[in-house]
């Protein structure tokens, strides 16, 4: 059950990151992806401030940010940087386990978005959305818990829909050049 009550402040924030977040992963373009995600998890972060989470505010926070940083570079570095900061904010607001699935969840879309692309990238994801997950639905968030089981379907229909497109175009006839017919 929700901590609060569907209308509440906080859940109204939390479906309004929960259609940001569906749009989001109804993107096929990776820069498009990371751009709403980066919208989403600001939403997010305010979302979970309001449901008295703190670890999962501040990890939507490293993961707005670092979504917008991924546009722009992929360095290594960077990628170690967001991780340190990520797992820096955890032990400091982090409460028991529980409090550490947002973090362990923001770390692997780290990973996710610095070292990998397009579909590996959106595997990579789906086990981050399995721990955000798990952190709405202990935390009562309604909206959370519809955007990541939203998620977790349509960012698989997503990798189903460009493996399609990557294996027509594989399997797609070679066009030879025409040569003239023998008359």
């Amino acid at each position: 059950m929700p901590h609060e009550g569907f209308f509440s402040p906080a859940q109204l924030m939390g479906y309004v990151a929960a259609a940001i977040g569906i749009f989001s992963f109804l993107q096929k373009d990776d820069r498009k992806l990371r751009t709403t995600i980066a919208a989403q998890s600001l939403s997010y972060a305010v979302h979970f401030l309001l449901l008295g989470s703190i670890a999962a505010s501040a990890s939507a926070l490293v993961s707005s940010a670092r979504a917008f940083i991924s546009l722009h570079t992929r360095s290594t570095r960077v990628a170690v940087g967001i991780l340190a900061i990520n797992v820096t904010l955890g032990f400091l607001t982090a409460d028991g386990l529980i409090g550490w699935l947002p973090v362990v969840g923001s770390c692997i879309g780290t990973i996710a978005f610095f070292w990998f692309e397009g579909i590996a990238m959106r595997l990579v994801l789906l086990s981050s959305t399995a721990c955000w997950l798990a952190n709405a639905i202990v935390v009562g968030s309604i909206g959370g818990t519809l955007l990541e089981l939203f998620i977790g379907v349509v960012n698989a229909s997503t990798c189903y829909r460009i493996w399609q497109a990557e294996r027509a175009e594989r399997l797609s006839p070679i066009e030879l050049p025409s040569t003239p017919s023998a008359a």
